[in-house]
């Protein structure tokens, strides 16, 4: 039996076959009725084995739809992230707010839209040679930080897309995405400045741009942090260590 049919045969027994069967629970019988069968249950979801044979037709509805954490019944849907899918470049923040829980794309309020100047600065597009995600998938009630269950939970769905993707490079946006996939409590100012590694990619940590809206006078480390990332890519690409 292939993979593919194994992880099939599995989801199959877990009753999770089609993906885009997973779905938030909901407090009436309509799920039933549209899917055949009973609604799933918060924790009722992909393992984080299978998770990591998905591809990208499989993880897109997957994330959507995920139940793995109790954010499924208080989000408007799972936000996997935007852009080039073959990338040299991976911005990762830290959780969807409230913008990005109703249209389903990461960094699309006032945010974003420094993020994407933010880009531009260095040369960079959204959706061209970029691709944008965030630690977690689901939008936290009130936009709190957070719950290590919750990042165990989304952390598989962000690990296969670096495997997808392959990035060259990883720009950590925020103090709270830098400490989760550096795993410390160090102060954020203390973690930028420097080209750390996670699973293997360069990895530079910079402010969040919602953080730079309230704190301006940190948009020139910002700066720093991204120059610094331009110059670790343009190092790997000549053949030098970054």
């Amino acid at each position: 039996m292939s993979a593919g049919l194994g992880r099939e045969a599995r989801l199959r027994e877990l009753g999770l076959w089609p993906l885009w069967r997973l779905r938030p629970p909901k407090a009436d019988a309509s799920l039933a009725a549209e899917t055949g069968g009973p609604a799933a249950e918060v924790g009722e979801a992909l393992p984080a084995d299978d998770i990591a044979g998905l591809d990208w037709e499989e993880l897109i509805p997957a994330v959507r739809a995920c139940t793995r954490c109790p954010l499924a019944v208080s989000r408007t849907q799972g936000v996997p992230g935007v852009g080039d899918r073959a990338a040299e470049w991976l911005f990762i923040g830290e959780a969807p707010g409230a913008d990005e829980d109703r249209q389903g794309e990461p960094f699309v309020g006032q945010a974003g839209k420094l993020l994407d100047a933010m880009l531009a600065g260095i040369g960079l597009q959204r959706g061209r040679n970029v691709y944008i995600a965030n630690i977690l998938k689901s939008r936290p009630p009130g936009n709190r930080d957070p719950k290590p269950d919750e990042v165990a939970a989304c952390l598989p769905y962000l690990e296969r897309q670096i495997d997808l993707i392959q990035p060259r490079l990883i720009v950590v946006l925020g103090r709270i995405a830098a400490q989760t996939l550096l795993v410390t409590d160090t102060p954020i100012g203390k973690l930028r400045g420097h080209v750390h590694k996670y699973r293997g990619v360069p990895m530079v940590v910079t402010y969040h741009p919602a953080y730079l809206l309230r704190s301006p006078a940190d948009k020139a480390k910002s700066w720093e942090d991204l120059l610094l990332a331009r110059r670790t890519l343009a190092a790997l690409k000549s053949g030098a260590t970054p």
